[in-house]
């Protein structure tokens, strides 16, 4: 692998690592392409070569991630979920995890906490994790 492209890998990375830290918060891409040293344009093709998506719909992706383990681990309501994990309103919220889940986060919550197999929960993030949108 040529210098170029592990220090262009390192850059996404920096900015990935970013998003992940600061999920919840406004992010926007003026923001991550500085992180990664970048212009606007380019940030935005490299991320998506790297990585298989582009930054909005990664960063969507694991706000959805962190909400669907709230939604199991707490009794706090999906309107709290939604703006605690980065969301702005409701209806993108429950859009966007209905795209990348398949279902509603209410009945996702409804659904896998009744009679949940005892599964260890490696095997069940795994098996539960959205893979991108469809």
């Amino acid at each position: 692998m040529s210098r170029a492209v592990e220090e262009s890998n390192r850059a996404m990375l920096r900015a990935r690592d970013a998003m992940d830290r600061a999920y919840a918060q406004p992010l926007d891409i003026p923001a991550l392409a500085r992180i990664a040293h970048v212009s606007e344009a380019h940030f935005i093709r490299t991320f998506r070569a790297t990585f298989g998506e582009t930054p909005h719909r990664y960063l969507q992706r694991r706000r959805v991630e962190r909400a669907m383990s709230m939604l199991l681990e707490t009794t706090e309501d999906v309107t709290a979920i939604c703006y605690a994990v980065g969301f702005g309103s409701l209806g993108t919220f429950s859009r966007t995890f209905r795209e990348i889940v398949g279902e509603s986060p209410s009945d996702f919550r409804r659904r896998r906490s009744a009679g949940a197999a005892q599964v260890p929960s490696c095997f069940a993030k795994s098996w539960t994790r959205p893979s991108s949108f469809g």
